[in-house]
Parts: structure tokens; sequence; C-alpha cells
């Protein structure tokens, strides 16, 4: 038995929707169940219901007295249950099952439900802050891994959601080619480290994984007290496709006019138009919107590799 024996009940909160090849899930679902009960760890599975059951569900196991609670679904399942643990002393672990997998990636976990089990017997838990998206119409929104509004909050509010389940990623980059063509990039203007600049997309990251395997905020940390923010300015669509490939061969900071600052408070106002906004991937509502930091807010179980990147709790 590897490890000594720290949680002693787990609530598994899954997404049955998450993703694709959903009957091989539910049988890796169970063997990491099986893995986990031979090191002392008792698991309850728990599916999502639906859009928005997550933070509810989370909240009513964590009511129950868990030790434990593992997130396992895409970026937004994730976001739900995060959303539904803020201030807790409880720690969250991540199997990815999902289209994006933003933190999983971030965390360097496989891809694979119940080898990503694996890390939780060992694992470390870390504090972390979350980030906090608030606005005067929808409320506020807390994200574990990255932000945004502009362009790829549009491209969200676009996707189909039938053409995601059936394609995945691939759904992500069919939409952002025709948003290429259809989106007309509108400004809107963010205050972010003391200074106002006009932008049409900025992200506001806490990982350096983005999406698929875009990398923008590469300079940004679970572990860290800020946000690293890039901000993209107006400019003619084939552009666009530019900064793609520059963020392929790591030269996004080079290209002119993109510009990444430090900072623990962004705001985003529109100026004429309606624009949008996003939080781990799901859409949030239109600007203005206000991205704050909220240090010490979570309990994150890491691979144990990672100690290394600031020490453990």
């Amino acid at each position: 038995m590897a490890g000594a024996v720290r949680f002693r009940t787990a609530a598994l909160i899954y997404n049955p929707l998450a993703g694709r090849r959903r009957d091989r899930r539910l049988r890796d679902l169970a063997r990491a169940v099986d893995f986990l009960a031979a090191h002392g760890l008792t698991v309850t599975l728990v599916a999502t219901s639906g859009p928005g059951s997550g933070a509810e569900l989370a909240r009513r196991e964590l009511a129950a007295g868990c030790d434990l609670l593992i997130g396992c679904g895409g970026d937004g399942t994730i976001n739900e249950i995060v959303n539904g643990m803020v201030g807790s002393q409880v720690p969250l672990a991540i199997l990815p099952a999902g289209t994006g997998n933003v933190l999983a990636k971030e965390l360097g976990l496989p891809w694979n439900v119940w080898r990503a089990a694996e890390y939780i017997p060992r694992g470390v838990v870390r504090r972390i802050a979350l980030g906090r998206a608030a606005s005067p119409e929808w409320g506020e929104r807390h994200f574990i891994a990255v932000a945004g509004a502009g362009a790829d909050a549009n491209l969200i509010y676009r996707l189909s959601q039938k053409e995601k389940l059936r394609l995945g990623m691939l759904s992500f980059w069919l939409e952002g080619f025709r948003q290429l063509f259809r989106y007309d990039f509108r400004e809107f203007m963010v205050q972010a480290d003391g200074q106002g600049l006009p932008a049409t997309l900025v992200v506001v990251g806490r990982t350096r994984h983005y999406g698929g395997p875009i990398q923008i905020t590469r300079g940004a940390s679970l572990f860290g007290d800020d946000f690293e923010v890039a901000l993209f300015p107006r400019r003619p669509r084939p552009v666009y496709l530019l900064y793609l490939l520059a963020q392929w061969v790591g030269l996004l900071e080079r290209c002119r006019g993109v510009r990444f600052l430090r900072a623990q408070r962004v705001v985003a106002r529109p100026l004429a138009q309606r624009v949008y906004a996003q939080t781990d991937g799901e859409l949030a509502g239109l600007l203005p919107v206000e991205f704050t930091l909220v240090p010490d807010a979570l309990s994150l179980l890491v691979p144990f590799q990672l100690v290394s990147q600031g020490g453990s709790d």
C-alpha cells in the first residue's frame, strides 16, 4: 500500500455528459474507486444533474463531512465544484474527463481517469488563491484557471453544445475559424496595473495553459499571488491567425501591440457594443466585469512532484 492514509471518505462528483467515450469512463471510474479503496479511502460517486448542479453538490457533500472532494469532468464541471468549495479547508482532487482539461494539464495529470487517480494517495495539499469575476448584471463567479473577455467569450457564446459533445476540442477550432470571419473584434476598455488600455481580447490567467495546446499566460502560476494578464489590440483579421501561430512557437510576447501585465485586479468595460466574459471556459455574461484575486481560497490536492513550486501546507 503506497503512502500514508490521510483521507477516509471522499465524494467523487462527476459529469456523466463530459467529453466522449462515456461508457468507458464509467468503467474507469469504477477502477479508480477500487484503487482508492485499496488505499483506505471510501469513495461515493455523485453525478451532476445538469448545468450549475456541481456547486450545490459540493456544498452538500462538504456539509455531510467528507474528507476529500474529487472532481471528475471538464473545466466547466471543475469550475462549478470550485464555486461550491470557496473558503473550505477540505481539499479538491482532479480527475480529467472533459474537452479542454486545462487544470489537469497544469498539474501534469494523465488524461485517463483511473491513471490520474494514482496521484491522490501521495498528493500534497496546497492552499491557493482563486480568481473572482463580478458584475452588477450577473453577480459573481470564481475561477481557478483562466478567465477573459472579448473574442474568446464570444466564441463560447456562439459554440453549439451539441457540436461540442459530438466533436470535443475540434468544435472549438471549427467555431473559432467561423468567428474569425464573422466576429467584428469589437474594442472594450481594460484597466489593469494602473493602466487603461483598449483591447479586443483580454486573458486573465492563473495557469500557463489556456485551452487545447494553446498557452498564452505562460508566466502565470496557480501558486502565485497575482494574475498574468494578456491584452490583444484591434488588428486586421489575418493578424489574429498570426497571434495563434506565434504562441505555438513561443513568440507571442514579441508580437506588436500584445501586452502582458501582472495584476491582482482587472476591470473590463464595454464601449458601445455588447462584449461577453468567460470564466474557466464557461460563459459568464456581458461586460462590465471586475476580475480580482481571492487569496487563501481553496485547498487543492496536487501531485507531490509540484511541491518544489513553493512548498506545501
